[in-house]
C-alpha cells in the first residue's frame, strides 16, 4: 500500500493531539511514505504557530529530517489544474484540493491519511481510500 500524508496527520507526530499515537502508527505502518510541498509548508507554519519559538525550532529540525524519508509530489501545472477540477466537482477547500491532487499524482494505490474530516470526505467522493477519519 502507498500511503499520502496529509499535514494534519503529520502534525501529529510534532505536537501531541488527539489521535497522535494512532498517527503515529500509521506513519509506522509503511516505509515509504508520499506528501507534497504543501506538507512542508503547513507543517513549518503551524509549528511556528503552535509551539514556542524553541520548541518550534527543535520540531521543524526533526520534521525536516523525517521530510528527506518522503517521496514529494512536486505542485506542478498538472497537479495544480488536477487540483482545481477537484475543487470545482467537491467544492472542497483549495489547500485540501492541492492535497488530493498530489495524491492522486501518487498512483490508483494510494491511501491518504488525513484527520481532517472535511478533506476526508471530499476524498471518499472521489473514490479514493481514507483512513485516520
Amino acid at each position: 500500500m502507498t500511503l499520502y500524508v496529509d499535514s494534519s496527520a503529520l502534525m501529529k507526530r510534532y505536537i501531541a493531539e488527539h489521535d497522535s499515537e494512532v498517527a503515529e502508527h500509521l506513519l509506522n505502518s509503511d516505509p515509504v511514505l508520499i506528501t507534497s510541498r504543501l506538507t512542508e509548508i503547513e507543517v513549518r507554519r503551524n509549528l511556528c504557530r503552535l509551539l514556542d519559538p524553541i520548541a518550534a525550532g527543535k520540531a521543524k529540525q526533526r520534521f525536516l529530517s523525517d521530510l528527506d524519508s518522503f517521496a514529494l509530489v512536486g505542485l506542478d501545472a498538472v497537479t495544480c489544474n488536477e487540483a482545481a477540477r477537484i475543487a470545482e466537482q467537491t467544492l472542497c477547500r483549495s489547500l485540501d484540493s492541492l492535497h488530493l491532487a498530489a495524491a492522486g499524482r501518487a498512483g490508483p494505490a494510494t491511501t491518504l491519511i488525513t484527520f481532517d474530516v472535511r478533506q476526508a470526505q471530499a476524498a471518499r467522493s472521489l473514490g479514493m481510500a481514507v483512513i485516520g477519519t
